[in-house]
């Protein structure tokens, strides 16, 4: 075990590929409480949609950082840095093991990693003009901005072209006179204050996880998937809450521009789309330790992270 440092377990991988039931499992073999690393599970309600555990699945493990928010307040990734931290600390200091699990990458990888997000004033004024212009000329106008201060922030929003993230880096340059990416090198400077051991969830043949994608669908329209998102219709969202998959593909159904079934299958692409992008993001690290689920049985699955989690944190070979 490594001095000075937490002992963590962590469970990452794409939507629908077990990690709710393994790290649950793994809590009860090794006296851990689970801390979510989901940013759509930390609000109220929304529980269909987010594949939120329910009482049952929990099965008397201890969860954390889940359904504590609601729906129209946003929630930043240092927030929930400070919350988890806290929580990780908190569970350690009680003699337990914390459980790392979830598939929003951003989340984790700056929780472990150790961030310093940067600390400076918002310039409101300059935000709204900026905002101004990206409604007039489109976010191409403001990567060209960005572009001219910062190239390396700028080719890496190249290819999401968020615009409140742009906003945002040239908010910070023109406030502070440093960078986004100058900040980003400098909070990677810290050492981590955790002895984690990564494990992955992935499949083989991609068409596996797919299928088990849509077959989750299907199992939430059955347990009220349509009822709940009726209901979340007309509360206003955050701008983080506003991004949860599972409701607003439901919004054409309900203003009468598209039928159930359309909606469904929209539903169901979305969702593919997405375990994509969290696998390309997983994949860029090479301290996770991958998994295929197409490959190994649940009891196998489960063996196998136990003994690679026995090597890693309490050097037992």
């Amino acid at each position: 075990m490594s001095e000075n440092k937490i002992p963590m377990i962590c469970i990452v991988g794409p939507t629908a590929s077990g990690k709710t039931a393994l790290s649950i499992e793994l809590a009860k073999l090794f006296n851990g409480e689970i801390v979510s690393a989901d940013s759509m599970q930390i609000y109220k309600g929304m529980d269909i949609a987010t594949a939120k555990p329910t009482v049952d699945e929990m099965d008397g493990v201890v969860h954390h950082l889940i359904d504590f928010l609601e729906v129209d307040q946003s929630f930043s990734v240092a927030q929930y840095c400070e919350l988890a931290k806290a929580t990780i600390l908190d569970i350690y200091n009680r003699g337990k093991i914390p459980v790392l699990a979830g598939g929003t990458g951003l989340y984790v990888d700056s929780l472990i990693d150790n961030i310093t997000f940067v600390d400076s004033d918002s310039d409101e004024d300059l935000r709204s003009e900026l905002q101004k212009e990206y409604e007039f000329y489109g976010v191409e106008h403001l990567l060209n901005q960005l572009r001219a201060i910062d190239p390396d922030s700028a080719q890496k929003l190249e290819e999401t072209r968020n615009p409140k993230r742009i906003i945002r880096a040239i908010e910070v340059y023109k406030t502070t006179g440093i960078t986004m990416s100058k900040h980003n090198a400098n909070s990677r400077l810290n050492d981590s204050p955790y002895n984690v051991v990564k494990i992955g969830l992935t499949a083989t043949d991609r068409q596996f996880l797919y299928d088990r994608i849509n077959k989750r669908v299907d199992i939430m329209v059955e347990n009220g998937l349509v009822e709940e998102a009726r209901e979340f219709i007309d509360v206003k969202h955050s701008s983080t809450s506003a991004m949860a998959i599972g409701h607003k593909e439901l919004v054409p159904y309900f203003n009468g521009d598209a039928d159930l079934e359309s909606c469904l299958e929209n539903l169901k692409m979305q969702t593919r789309r997405y375990a994509k992008r969290q696998l390309t993001w997983f994949r860029r690290d090479e301290k996770i330790n991958w998994f295929n689920i197409d490959v190994l049985t649940k009891e196998e699955l489960l063996n196998n992270a136990v003994e690679l989690i026995k090597k890693v944190l309490f050097d037992e070979k």
